[in-house]
């Protein structure tokens, strides 16, 4: 056998693998490879009917098949026929374009179209004669190789047996033969299959790589091969007769065809007729024929005068054109070619030079590229970060308050879209890109109308600084509008997504050096910067000093208000109004999407801001614009004295910010009117913060009861926050409230967990200790440098005495109480533990200390890595690497980390805000932080894992965790390539289950997994 294929190889280019499918695999390989010693080249086509694409992907793969045998004599009807042609077809008129650099994609194996096989019976026997030259027309306009078995041309009533036919093929002759001997051009209806394969071949030398089918009715098909590089197209119609026609020239309503283009010629149009001949047909008793009673008549390159089937109908632009079928029979074949006018392929020549700019192929005119990147670039270079938030992002709520009126673009048959701005459209066109899908309602309604390019063009004409890039769309846009309504999906894919891929990657160019050239993880971090920073009318920082340094915020000049950048929580929830400035989640992601890219001077602002809104000692947790903050959040304080030694250890001469100046909106507790503002260095109000702690705080909260918090109980608006004198550890909070992030109130009355905290966290919160003691340790050593005059508080005891506390010792406090009171050892260490009998699980550190509900301080939660990442100095290493090992065998998921132990009574780890049910555990959502896995602390913890690695083990440990680190962040970076809103969720559910509660995108989740791996570019 082996001798047989080499010798195979040998005479022909190309073989075929018979019933490949019940060939033992191994054997096909092994012949395979002996026949390509002979001929590397060698074309090999398989009959594989395996009925499944994987199993013939085997195949494919394994054997290195080129082309499998497809069937059009597998076709039922019409309808089927035309699918086939489309699937083994190339790619769908209009297709969308690519870069040089394009994705890897599934695709269908190539195809060796048949209009019939040796397998098959005679079309004749199985359909009728009329469809012979229709069927075959239909494989010839096929984008594949196609084939054929002889008879088929000659009209061979039967079945043609590879076994037993005895008889001979009849000879080739130029002359006119009538002879059954010979066969020639006029015999069968093989002239105008000489035609179809010259066309055929043509279309593929061409580049008609593009296929678009079209059922006209129930027998007529109309196939469209396209060249996408000068678009132009051959447009075939084939009247199909499955079954014999009752009346062949019988008159039947033919739908008329309307083409967009000027129809240049008629290719060709053939007919199949019977002839006047009575005589039977027999077969031959020494050559194989065919039916002798029908004849083709054929026509090629005629103008529609000339035509005996259609006339033309053509608009006065020269537009498009209508073809109206006044004599078009079962058996009837027509083919058109079609071009562009002078007016589109004008418009298509410029779209093609702005295509240019990124990748897409070339055009004739490298000034017209030098010219159009020019002034892009003009143009970008005036684009702020703010400004690149609303071209590219703004979630509805984000576009409303801006325009309102006007959300995001609401596709018919589809919906809105997840952003207004370009990364709305790119999400839906990506996925349509790769598949190709020209049927999406998006691609729809590119071409029934122009309504999406005037909204993307019309949102950014209205922002005076986004003006000149509405205005430079605006004339690309305008180029669609003469070109055929048909190419308009792909040209506006085209310049969409190449303006986004530009505008990203300029955005990446303005900030800092580590995003700019860093990973694609880093960059897909970073824009998170953008995609949650913008300047929204409802959502302002108060006025800053007009004697702060500069620079000074941007000013509308309508409205004489500063444009500040702030930072949304997370979207869509908190996207808008008073929801949007939290001052826990602001500076718990400043570090992460303003400093660490760079946006040095927005987050001064912000910072300054908030200073300004200091009241009780404390940074509001809602900001609301200053006037209407709410101070209901114990830890704000401590994130934005976080945020200020970031901002000075980050940015160049960053100290500077101490002796910035801030506008006091309540210099005193009980300041109400705004005017009585007054203006203090940031350094005093920083000293003020820790002089009201240290000296003790109690308020109730203005203006409270059912309007300021509809879930709060009367108790729970009580505020008693201070500093314990023995230990130094921050403490406040009571049981009817919750201070901390884990911040859920109940609200269903129903179960009746409404106006009851789930997670009090009362006392000291050790995320709390350990941020002071971070600002502590960090104020000294300013101090010592000279940067912050204070080293010491001036405090009043309870009798009236005048006392002094240093900043060292209440440093020095917090330092020698901590482990001893914090830590929980193995049970046989418990002596010295107040309630030993709490205790659930052992080397970890406790969640609080000496909160009222004493079990509490024993819950295994996720806060303890947050202190040991901005206060690593607190903790014994061994005991920090001991509990951190706790963390990753109980708490640790795929994408977050539980909020409580699962071993814990109280844990649920699915969050479902909407449960209306008796169950106070978890109605309306009460178990939001006790289980469900958030993924800002992840941050927190590897940060945590790569300080006492070292520390512990050594270098071998420490790359150890490095790849651990980098295995646990590739979750991360694979949820980053497919989130629809370019973000990290807020939360999961249990064992990362999604949770369609949470923000598809939240600030602090995006911002802490940078700061992750900022610190590891520095190790």
């Amino acid at each position: 056998m082996r001798i047989y294929v080499e010798s195979t190889a040998r005479i022909f280019h190309g073989i075929r693998l018979d019933n490949c499918h019940s060939t033992p695999i191994q054997v096909a390989e092994y012949l395979l490879d002996a026949a390509r010693r002979i001929r590397p080249n060698l074309y090999v086509v398989a009959e594989l009917f395996t009925q499944n694409d994987c199993t013939d992907n085997v195949f494919i793969n394994k054997l290195g098949i080129t082309s499998l045998i497809r069937e059009s004599m597998s076709a039922p009807d019409a309808h089927e026929e035309g699918r086939l042609v489309y699937r083994f077809g190339g790619e769908p008129v209009g297709a969308f374009h690519h870069t040089r650099l394009r994705p890897l994609i599934p695709s269908v194996a190539h195809a060796l179209f048949f209009d019939v096989t040796h397998d098959n019976p005679s079309p004749i026997e199985k359909r009728s004669v009329y469809d012979l030259l229709p069927s075959t027309a239909l494989v010839s306009i096929a984008s594949c190789a196609t084939g054929s078995n002889r008879g088929f041309d000659e009209l061979v009533p039967h079945h043609i047996h590879v076994v037993t036919e005895h008889r001979q093929y009849s000879s080739w002759s130029k002359s006119n033969s009538t002879s059954v001997k010979f066969v020639n051009i006029d015999s069968g209806i093989i002239s105008v299959k000489k035609a179809l394969n010259e066309l055929h071949s043509r279309l593929g030398r061409s580049g008609f790589t593009e296929v678009y089918v079209d059922q006209v009715d129930r027998d007529i098909v109309a196939v469209t091969r396209h060249c996408p590089v000068t678009h132009e197209s051959v447009v075939l119609v084939s009247f199909t007769a499955f079954q014999p026609p009752a009346d062949p020239s019988e008159v039947r309503y033919v739908p008329p065809l309307c083409l967009q283009g000027e129809i240049e010629e008629i290719i060709l149009e053939a007919r199949l007729v019977k002839t006047n001949s009575t005589k039977p047909y027999a077969k031959d008793s020494k050559y194989i024929n065919g039916l002798e009673n029908y004849k083709v008549h054929l026509k090629q390159h005629i103008q529609f005068v000339e035509s005996e089937m259609v006339e033309l109908h053509q608009d006065f632009d020269r537009q498009s054109s209508e073809i109206v079928f006044k004599r078009f029979h079962p058996g009837f074949v027509i083919a058109f070619r079609v071009a562009v006018n002078s007016d589109s392929k004008g418009a298509i020549d410029k779209l093609r030079a702005y295509m240019s700019l990124w990748g897409y192929g070339t055009v004739s005119s490298l000034e017209i590229i030098s010219s159009e990147a020019n002034q892009l670039k003009v143009i970008c270079d005036r684009l702020t970060l703010p400004d690149l938030n609303k071209i590219l992002f703004c979630c509805n709520e984000e576009e409303q308050d801006d325009n309102p009126g006007n959300g995001v673009y609401d596709v018919p048959k589809y919906g809105p879209l997840i952003y207004a701005g370009l990364q709305g459209l790119v999400t839906v066109l990506s996925d349509i890109h790769i598949k190709n899908d020209l049927g999406h309602p998006l691609c729809e309604n590119l071409r029934n109308g122009d309504w999406l390019p005037s909204y993307v063009v019309n949102r950014l004409k209205r922002q005076p600084s986004t003006k000149q890039l509405g205005d430079w769309l605006s004339f690309v846009f305008a180029q669609m509008k003469q070109i055929p309504r048909y190419l308009i999906p792909s040209y506006f894919d085209a310049i969409v997504c190449g303006l986004y891929s530009y505008l990203l990657h300029f955005t990446w160019n303005c900030m800092s050096s580590f995003v700019k050239d860093g990973s694609t993880f880093v960059k897909a971090l970073a824009i998170g910067s953008v995609v949650l920073g913008g300047v929204i009318k409802s959502a302002r920082l108060p006025q800053l000093s007009t004697e702060m340094s500069l620079p000074h915020p941007p000013v509308d000049t309508c409205d004489n208000v500063q444009l500040c950048t702030t930072l949304s929580a997370g979207l869509p929830h908190f996207s808008t109004g008073y929801m949007r400035n939290w001052g826990r989640d602001t500076f718990i992601a400043l570090k992460g999407l303003f400093l660490i890219p760079g946006r040095y001077d927005e987050a001064r602002y912000i910072i300054l801001g908030f200073a300004g809104c200091l009241r009780h000692g404390l940074i509001p947790n809602l900001l609301d614009g200053g006037k209407n903050a709410r101070f209901n959040c114990r830890d704000a304080v401590w994130w934005w004295l976080q945020s200020i030694q970031d901002y000075c250890t980050i940015v160049p001469n960053g100290h500077a910010i101490l002796k910035d100046n801030v506008r006091r909106l309540f210099p005193k507790d009980d300041t109400l009117d705004p005017k009585d503002s007054v203006d203090q260095l940031l350094e005093v109000v920083i000293h003020e913060a820790l002089q009201r702690h240290l000296q003790g705080v109690s308020f109730r909260e203005r203006n409270a009861g059912y309007n300021l918090d509809r879930e709060m109980s009367d108790a729970g608006f009580n505020n008693c926050i201070g500093v314990d004198a023995q230990t130094g550890f921050v403490f406040g909070g009571n049981i009817h409230n919750c201070g901390t992030w884990m911040d859920k109130m109940g609200s269903s009355e129903a179960a009746g967990n409404k106006g009851k905290p789930a997670t009090p966290r009362d006392g000291s919160a050790v995320e709390i200790v350990g941020l002071c003691k971070s600002a502590l340790r960090w104020l000294i050593e300013m101090n010592q440098a000279g940067f912050y005059p204070y080293k010491s508080f001036a405090l009043e005891t309870n009798d009236g005495m005048n006392t002094h506390v240093t900043l060292t010792d209440w440093n020095d406090k917090i330092q020698k109480h901590f482990e001893k009171c914090f830590w929980i050892g193995e049970k046989s260490q418990l002596t010295f533990d107040p309630h030993p009998e709490l205790v659930n699980r052992t080397q970890i550190y406790k969640d609080s200390y000496n909160a009222s509900q004493e079990w509490a301080d024993y819950q295994l939660r996720c806060n303890f890595p947050i202190a040991m990442a901005v206060a690593p100095e607190l903790f014994d290493p061994l005991h920090a690497w001991e509990a951190l090992r706790v963390v990753e065998e109980v708490l640790l998921g795929p994408l977050g980390i539980k909020t409580l132990d699962h071993s814990d009574w109280a844990y649920n780890g699915v969050y479902d805000n909407s449960n209306d049910g008796n169950d106070p555990s978890v109605a309306c959502g009460f178990n939001y932080h006790q289980g469900p896995e958030w993924l800002w602390p992840m941050g927190y913890y590897l940060r945590a894992k790569l300080h006492f690695a070292s520390l512990v083990g050594g270098s071998d440990l420490f790359n150890q965790t490095v790849a651990s680190v980098k295995r646990i962040i590739s979750t991360h970076y694979a949820y980053l390539q497919t989130s629809v809103w370019k973000g990290l969720p807020e939360l999961t559910n249990k064992s990362g289950q999604f949770c369609k509660d949470s923000c598809p995108i939240q600030a602090w989740s995006m911002a802490c997994l940078l700061e992750v791996l900022y610190d590891m570019s520095d190790l």
